[in-house]
């Protein structure tokens, strides 16, 4: 018979040891903020700080376009002017007998509207291009800050549900300890066990409560994180609603290798942000060579000019001006170098990455191949594990061995547990990178 401070010393312990809420919370404290997989990932694509910055700068990309269209548009301005001058005839070359040395000072009263129309600029139509290009690049690079954000997001969610599990496991090692110490009493009550077994019993509980408050730091840990990673408060508390299950991290990616290469190649907002910089730059090279084509612009002005307003008349002027460069210091040829090695430049950079997104996704299926692999190992450990575990507590209750046993073998199910654990965390980051290799990490769920 197990002892009543015994048996009281243990309830305590199995109490104090029992699952714990995911957010302790103190009287009027706020509600945790419960949170799937899924929720995260959504959060991550629309609402984090560096999705919101990315997303300002497609509009400061979308302004430059407007920018650059308006040197294709009317221009039209107002202007109002009152005069009052005197001057010497002389000064000017006016010497005819009659005529005043000094005329003035006398009034002028003028107001008039200024229009002009660029009729042909090539190079303003090649820069037109060339900001529209670019604002596709920057609408492309915000898809490499959403991905990113996901993928950072995704894998802090992961590591939380792991440390999650890793403390339903230890708080289940720690009744199993607190089962075997009182067994051990048990046992050495009834005169079958020596005191040594009840020191091992005690001592593998000191153990599994200690391992206990690492996997609780940790989690606690992995919620910060997870804030963090969603801009949010680190102390917002958090609850996460998925675990490590065999469909967390899943995505739309497709099994076949050359599939997923290939949807990776079209996904990929790195690659398409590449080929909108090697377009900008090559419509920046064509409109410095428009820069040679003469320019044709339509101006004029149409306004009342008078000595006095009610005597002002009507005034007007039109101007069809052409220009044609000749030479700039050949200045114009080595901005257009400068754009050649740009484009090239591009080239080399859109080649490596092709082959760089190619390997991701190789070295992602493999990974998650292996992790698959590791999971049924990892399994049939655990099964094994528990099973020498329930051996050796029925061979100590029956007298016929010691302790020892129980706590080596229930060392080697803590073993097995974390092994089991890691193979499914290893299985959703595999998954989690290949979504991400294949330019799809915004599907995640």
């Amino acid at each position: 018979m197990v002892s009543r401070s015994s048996s009281s010393r243990l309830l305590a312990l199995l109490v104090a040891l029992s699952p714990a809420p995911l957010v302790a919370q103190a009287p009027g404290a706020s509600v945790p903020l419960r949170l799937s997989f899924a929720d995260a990932v959504n959060m991550a694509a629309g609402k984090t700080p560096v999705v919101e910055l990315a997303t300002l700068h497609t509009t400061e990309a979308d302004a430059r376009v407007r920018q650059a269209r308006a040197a294709l548009l009317p221009s039209l301005s107002g202007s109002g002017a009152w005069l009052n001058r005197s001057f010497n005839s002389r000064s000017i070359g006016i010497s005819f007998p009659g005529v005043p040395e000094l005329i003035g000072p006398f009034n002028n009263y003028d107001a008039r509207l200024n229009a002009a129309q660029t009729l042909f600029d090539w190079s303003s139509v090649a820069r037109l291009r060339a900001a529209g290009a670019q604002a596709d690049g920057s609408w492309a690079e915000r898809g490499v800050t959403v991905e990113g954000s996901v993928l950072a997001t995704a894998l802090a969610y992961v590591r939380a549900v792991r440390a999650q599990s890793v403390v339903a496991a230890r708080q289940a090692d720690s009744v199993i300890a607190a089962e075997l110490v009182g067994l051990a009493e048990a046992q050495r009550a009834a005169g079958v066990s020596p005191a040594i077994d009840v020191t091992r019993a005690r001592a593998q509980l000191a153990t599994a409560e200690g391992l206990l408050l690492v996997a609780r730091n940790q989690l606690d840990r992995g919620r910060i994180d997870v804030a963090r990673a969603l801009g949010l408060d680190a102390a917002t508390p958090l609850a996460f609603t998925d675990s490590l299950a065999p469909s967390l991290g899943a995505a739309d990616v497709p099994v076949q290798r050359d599939s997923a290469v290939t949807a990776a190649l079209a996904n990929r907002p790195e690659l398409r942000a590449e080929l909108a910089r090697a377009a900008a730059a090559q419509q920046t090279g064509s409109a410095i060579r428009a820069e040679r084509l003469p320019r044709l612009e339509l101006a004029g002005d149409y306004g009342v000019n008078g000595a006095t307003v009610p005597g002002a008349i009507a005034t007007r002027d039109l101007t069809l001006q052409v220009s044609v460069p000749i030479l700039d210091g050949f200045r114009r040829e080595a901005r257009l170098a400068e754009q050649d090695a740009v484009v090239r430049e591009s080239q080399v950079r859109e080649a490596d990455l092709r082959r760089q997104i190619a390997a991701e996704v190789d070295a992602a299926l493999l990974d998650l191949g292996s992790a698959e692999a590791q999971q049924a190992v990892a399994r049939e450990q655990l099964r094994l594990a528990e099973s020498e575990l329930s051996q050796s507590r029925e061979r100590f209750k029956a007298g016929v061995a010691g302790n020892i046993d129980v706590i080596t073998a229930q060392a080697g199910l803590i073993r097995a547990r974390d092994t089991e654990i890691d193979a499914r965390f290893a299985a959703a980051a595999a998954r989690i990178a290949l979504a991400r290799a294949a330019g799809v990490a915004r599907t995640l769920h």
